[in-house]
């Protein structure tokens, strides 16, 4: 069944329109980028059925072609659709936050970074980094995989800063299990980050842990003085 086969008012499209995209629900809003459903199945009820194979959106969107397509209906047709709609998304993102824009909207910053990383099945450290007036020069994957005391070099972090001429930055980094509560090494990674930059009169400006729905800002908990 298609979502122009529904009856007048029930279908997650013409709620969209009538109500906004915000209220329609996790499965609503799938279901419109799905298109249709499956013999006697609703876009909506495989849109149901997806989320809860993967436990949630995040991890639906950020699964391989290979793990999404093995529930009956979804195709490469259909993971292309959402892989555009992630993508986009990014892209806006990027623009918003664009080489020379200056920084002076924390939302602005979580936003960015929770579409960049937000949906990665793996750990991502990067640096947002910016000049002598917080305007933005670029951001940078450094590191991948554990990301704990012991990967983190502080070293590359001096010399990419160094490379880009940069003033000041913005580090951050992920936690696939989707919790941003910050640990003991994350606070020890920050120190040494914190350290080895003053010793180049850069500013660390925050370390944001990004989560699945939340990013935790050092700054904001007065962990970075």
């Amino acid at each position: 069944m298609t979502i122009k086969d529904w009856p007048s008012g029930e279908g997650p499209r013409e709620k969209l329109l009538h109500q906004g995209a915000a209220q329609l629900s996790d499965a609503e809003l799938l279901a419109v980028l799905l298109r249709n459903g499956l013999p006697g199945q609703s876009a909506v009820s495989l849109a149901r059925t997806m989320i809860g194979h993967f436990g949630g959106l995040r991890a639906l969107m950020s699964a391989k072609q290979s793990e999404m397509c093995v529930i009956n209906g979804i195709g490469p047709v259909k993971y292309a659709q959402l892989q555009a709609a992630i993508e986009i998304s990014k892209r806006i993102s990027k623009e918003n936050l664009q080489r020379g824009k200056i920084l002076t909207d924390p939302d602005l910053t979580r936003d960015y970074l929770m579409r960049q990383l937000g949906d990665r099945a793996y750990e991502v450290f990067a640096i947002l980094l910016l000049d002598s007036q917080h305007r933005v020069i670029q951001f940078v994957e450094l590191f991948r995989g554990t990301i704990d005391s012991a990967s983190v070099y502080p070293r590359e972090v001096v010399s990419l800063v160094l490379e880009k001429k940069a003033a000041a930055v913005i580090v951050c980094h992920n936690y696939p299990s989707g919790v941003a509560e910050p640990s003991h090494a994350d606070r020890r990674i920050t120190e040494r980050l914190k350290y080895a930059l003053a010793t180049i009169d850069v500013s660390l400006l925050d370390h944001m842990v990004i989560g699945d729905h939340e990013i935790v800002s050092f700054a904001e908990r007065g962990w970075i003085d």
